[in-house]
């Protein structure tokens, strides 16, 4: 019985040990398989992400060597330009006649009208200082001439007598000579009081401010019934038809300017260019950066295509000392980006790098330019605002200009048909 017993209960341990190994070997199982399905996923997306580069390089490189469309704007051919070469130089615009109106006497300020933009004519009377005070000033210094003046006549009086009494006999020499002071003395102050008044007039000729030169207010830089004080800056009067450059120059520059030579400058707001010319140049060097002043001056007498000069503007451009035929192209389109200088040309429609030796540098109208060597004249050159092209890529310029110029013609042939 209990042989029989048992059997089954062994049996039945059996029976459960073995569905717990397969449930166990059924979630490894699922584990294994999701980590096989994540490593599948995972290598999908590295294989699409490669394929998705190789296809954005091959579209560039294809992109790169494609065809690019110019307009014929975009180049310049390489021609004999007449170079101007010479020095550069640059600096701000000054007028060579310019004058702060300041006060010569302290008091309230009276009678000032004009703003920045204002014409002045030289005499002109651009404000006054109350002068009351100083006509004050100047009663008394004539009350106390005129005191002065009396206490001569006195004095002038007692001299001629003691000069009759001397001539008598009935005084001595001495008191002439004592009588003889006193009337120098008094001569002394009255002319003493006389300047006085002189000065107390000439005060109140200052309290008039007038301007010195004929030209434009630039600064207003005190207002009315401001008090000021002597020597206070009122007014600065320019004079805009005569302006100058100051060009600082190296000595070794300096030695190659002398007066006389023109220069092409291009001032700042505008696109044309100007000539000027050395008018003078300073004796001396200056103190710490051993450089030397050159003034150029500039003409800024109204006319139909005159630029509206004005002080404090900035100019540069070139000293010219010489021009000379050369082969050159824009100093811009010549590309550095390599061991050796190179121009991106076009031949046969492609772009070609033409390697080039440059030259002298200068201006020719208002562009810097660089004389080349390695390039035939006429050669098509791709300006640089077009950027790096490689070699190889195919050109086509565009129609847009062509069209335009048609248009005028088809639209002037239509019109004269019936």
């Amino acid at each position: 019985m209990r042989g029989s017993q048992a059997a089954p209960k062994k049996k039945h341990e059996t029976t459960a040990t073995m569905k717990l190994k397969q449930k166990q070997w059924t979630r490894w199982a699922l584990v294994l398989l999701v980590v096989l399905l994540i490593a599948a996923g995972v290598l999908r997306a590295l294989a699409a992400r490669k394929s998705q580069k190789q296809q954005l390089a091959a579209s560039s490189a294809s992109q790169e060597l494609g065809l690019v469309e110019l307009a014929a704007s975009d180049i310049v051919k390489a021609q004999i330009m007449e170079v101007l070469q010479g020095l550069p130089v640059s600096g701000t615009l000054k007028a060579v006649n310019s004058a702060f109106i300041k006060a010569r006497v302290a008091g309230e300020l009276q009678g000032l009208t004009l703003r920045e933009g204002d014409e002045v004519k030289a005499g002109q009377v651009v404000a006054r200082i109350d002068p009351g005070e100083y006509l004050s000033r100047v009663r008394q210094a004539r009350e106390q001439a005129e005191s002065a003046k009396a206490q001569v006549d006195v004095v002038q009086r007692q001299y001629d007598n003691n000069k009759a009494l001397v001539d008598q006999g009935f005084i001595s020499k001495t008191a002439l000579d004592a009588s003889l002071a006193n009337l120098n003395a008094a001569q002394s102050t009255y002319k003493a009081a006389q300047a006085a008044t002189e000065v107390a007039a000439k005060a109140v000729d200052d309290t008039v401010l007038k301007s010195p030169i004929t030209g434009q207010v630039s600064q207003r830089l005190a207002q009315p019934g401001e008090r000021i004080g002597v020597d206070s800056k009122i007014i600065e009067v320019v004079d805009l038809s005569r302006l100058e450059l100051e060009a600082t120059l190296s000595a070794s520059e300096a030695s190659q300017v002398h007066v006389g030579q023109n220069a092409e400058l291009q001032i700042e707001g505008s696109k044309q260019t100007i000539t000027a010319k050395v008018v003078r140049i300073n004796p001396s060097v200056q103190a710490g950066s051993r450089s030397v002043l050159a003034y150029l001056g500039l003409d800024n007498s109204a006319g139909p295509n005159a630029l509206p000069l004005r002080q404090g503007l900035f100019a540069q451009g070139t000293l010219g000392l010489n021009k000379t035929p050369l082969l050159a192209v824009p100093l811009s389109s010549i590309r550095t980006d390599k061991p050796e200088p190179y121009v991106q040309a076009i031949e046969n429609g492609r772009v070609v790098h033409k390697t080039v030796g440059l030259g002298a540098r200068g201006t020719a109208g208002n562009e810097a330019v660089a004389a080349v060597q390695g390039l035939a004249e006429g050669a098509q050159v791709i300006r640089a605002n077009i950027g790096y092209l490689r070699e190889g890529t195919q050109i086509r310029f565009t129609a847009m200009a062509d069209a335009a110029a048609s248009t005028p013609a088809v639209a002037a042939s239509s019109a004269k048909a019936p």
